[in-house]
């Protein structure tokens, strides 16, 4: 899934977050609305390949540091009103939901401001959280979940949305119904295997085949710099057809051969050596190399 890092639920792409980008926003029907006026989190996401106009609402928002340089990012989820337009500023509320939440203030994130604003004439606004870069991220990922309050101006539009026909452009599970006065984000340092990595493990034996083997973030990004690729090269088969493939591996078989006749060879976070289809060696994944 695609998103915008910086102004989540506006049209934009990643060059993951790498990531974990992503967002934009159905204002349709906004001024007929004729129910609570009230706000929401209009965040979407979706395919790389789909129209970002086409991409449905989702309740979480899925943030891979991996995509990202420095030691934090600020994300802007986009919050929008129902009702009419107003000529004042009408201020509210996001608090921590602390029932989702594992992410640690001041660790994992900076603490949220006191209030937030809709500005007069608008119906729209971003709301900034600032994620932080820590070295348990690259274990395990953390949630921040977040809530929106009501007052006396503005109520909870959608406590019960539904998916909007037709908002369909998404390589995951559409979710149907959600609460749209709350929403999570998921955080993540580590690139998880991308759907158009070529290679795979033996099973029972572990023996690395395939074009490129067991999947590794440290093969990856070798493979971007010496083929001047990003992580989203990676997502299919169309955006990896087999000659870039093909390419790939000989420019790696390259490389790591000649690491290895310097006495310097590449070797993964288990020991081993890096292996793809083509260099004189075999991997086992859990088996460390020894010279």
């Amino acid at each position: 899934m695609k998103f915008n890092l910086y102004k989540l639920g506006t049209y934009s792409s990643i060059g993951m977050v790498c990531f974990a980008a992503f967002f934009s926003s159905c204002e349709k029907g906004i001024m007929s609305y004729e129910g609570v006026e009230g706000i929401y989190f209009a965040v979407q996401g979706g395919s790389n390949s789909g129209l970002q106009s086409s991409w449905p609402f989702i309740p979480t928002s899925k943030l891979q540091l991996g995509n990202v340089s420095g030691s934090d990012t600020t994300i802007h989820l986009k919050v929008m009103v129902t009702g009419p337009v107003k000529k004042y500023d009408r201020s509210f509320q996001v608090v921590i939901n602390p029932e989702v939440t594992t992410a640690e203030i001041n660790i994992h994130y900076k603490p949220l401001a006191d209030s937030y604003t809709i500005p007069a004439g608008q119906v729209l606004t971003y709301v900034p959280i600032t994620i932080l870069r820590t070295g348990d991220l690259k274990l395990a990922s953390k949630q921040i979940g977040l809530r929106l309050v009501p007052n006396e101006q503005l109520g909870l539009s959608f406590p019960d949305w539904d998916a909007i026909p037709g908002l369909d452009a998404t390589d995951e599970a559409i979710v149907s119904n959600f609460d749209a006065s709350i929403h999570e984000i998921l955080i993540s340092d580590y690139l998880p295997r991308p759907g158009g990595w070529s290679g795979l493990i033996v099973e029972g034996t572990n023996e690395e085949t395939g074009n490129w083997g067991n999947y590794s973030e440290k093969k990856l990004l070798l493979m971007c710099e010496l083929m001047n690729l990003t992580y989203d090269s990676f997502s299919t088969r169309e955006t990896m057809p087999a000659v870039l493939i093909n390419l790939t591996t000989r420019e790696m078989v390259k490389y790591l051969t000649a690491r290895m006749s310097a006495g310097d060879p590449i070797v993964e976070e288990d020991g081993r050596l890096m292996w793809v289809t083509g260099v004189s060696w075999k991997s086992y994944v859990g088996v460390p190399y020894k010279k």
